[in-house]
């Protein structure tokens, strides 16, 4: 598959078959990732893959995260955030780890970890697996980074869940008009 159909036919999965991809496959996404575009060669960007229990670790912290949020919320409500970790058979938590540096700002080394977390979308749609980019407020939560080892310099920028397909979401049209002007 070239890279143009990759792009033009990728879409998130909205639900995935318990098959889990092999380390080796995993390693290439993550070597696809770590070839974006850097300036300065910082390599921002830092990856925790998490799959069978190991998802356990973001479920717990996604929970205490929830209750210190909502005290009141019941246990189905708990669960059903708990469940989020594991709605992939491998997860890969993806954070920006920028640092100063007199040429390159912020904002261009967090832009890099978009960067790479696009990469390893596209991929992992090369390679035939499916993927789902998921934030959410326990994206932001400390609790949440410490827990996947991220000190709190780092930022989470995506969630991205990695497995075969068992539902698609629709390809979504990408209607360029209304967001381009010709200078």
């Amino acid at each position: 598959m070239d890279v143009l159909e990759a792009i033009e036919s990728r879409s998130s999965a909205k639900k995935f078959t318990d098959e889990v991809p092999s380390r080796a496959r995993i390693e290439a996404l993550l070597h696809a990732a770590a070839r974006a575009p850097d300036h300065g060669s910082l390599a921002p960007w830092r990856f925790a893959v998490m799959q069978g229990d190991a998802r356990a670790l973001l479920g717990d912290a996604m929970v205490a995260a929830l209750r210190e949020r909502m005290p009141e919320a019941d246990v189905e409500t708990c669960e059903r955030e708990r469940s989020k970790a594991f709605r992939s058979p491998v997860l890969i938590a993806v954070a920006a780890a920028p640092r100063e540096h007199p040429k390159v700002p912020e904002i261009e080394q967090i832009v890099a970890v978009g960067a790479a977390i696009e990469n390893l979308l596209l991929a992992a749609r090369g390679m035939g697996l499916a993927t789902m980019w998921k934030t959410g407020s326990h994206a932001y939560h400390p609790a949440v980074r410490r827990a996947l080892g991220f000190d709190d310099a780092e930022k989470i920028i995506g969630f991205v869940h990695v497995g075969v397909a068992q539902v698609l979401a629709p390809v979504r049209h990408a209607d360029i008009g209304p967001v381009t002007r010709w200078l």
